[in-house]
């Protein structure tokens, strides 16, 4: 893949990426925010065109304080399977990302609780969340939602016809 809106090139797909959607279709690789309500629009979007995606985190917590957390959580959930499914219910209810409800989702998935929180407050999860979040620094994301489709950068909502070029 070409470079981003920065000097170094986007990082290609990694194995341990959150991956999505049908492989014959055109990957899109974004950077998101749990807590940003754009990025839960073009979320929407993503799920209802059938894109093929790769999700990174990009907690903007300067103005989302919660983003971290949540991101965090969500990949604790990943650890125990639930990745997409934690993913999904962030983003549904972005209001209620404190602690309490993060506990409340992991239990409604089914997840072992107390490993979720230990999980979510480790330093291997802590690093995999700033890991995708330097990414997105290096490429020159500075906003969220920014989509990636064959390595051009499309900062902010994408347009309809963009989404149906990942349909």
């Amino acid at each position: 893949m070409t470079g981003g809106l920065g000097s170094a090139p986007l990082p290609p797909p990694q194995p341990d990426d959150h991956r999505s959607g049908p492989p014959e279709r055109p990957l899109a690789i974004v950077y998101a925010d749990y807590e940003c309500p754009y990025c839960a629009v073009l979320e929407e979007r993503l799920v209802a065109c059938g894109a093929q995606r790769i999700f990174r985190h990009f907690p903007v917590t300067s103005k989302h304080p919660r983003a971290g957390a949540a991101a965090c959580a969500a990949e604790a959930a990943g650890l125990q399977g639930r990745f997409w499914e934690m993913h999904a219910l962030l983003f549904a209810d972005q209001g209620r990302l404190e602690d309490p409800h993060l506990w409340a989702r992991a239990e409604r998935l089914g997840l072992d609780v107390e490993r979720f929180d230990a999980d979510r407050r480790s330093e291997a999860v802590i690093a995999r969340v700033k890991r995708d979040f330097v990414s997105g620094v290096r490429v020159g994301v500075v906003t969220t939602p920014t989509l990636f489709l064959a390595g051009e950068p499309h900062p902010g909502l994408p347009s309809d016809e963009l989404i149906d070029r990942l349909g």
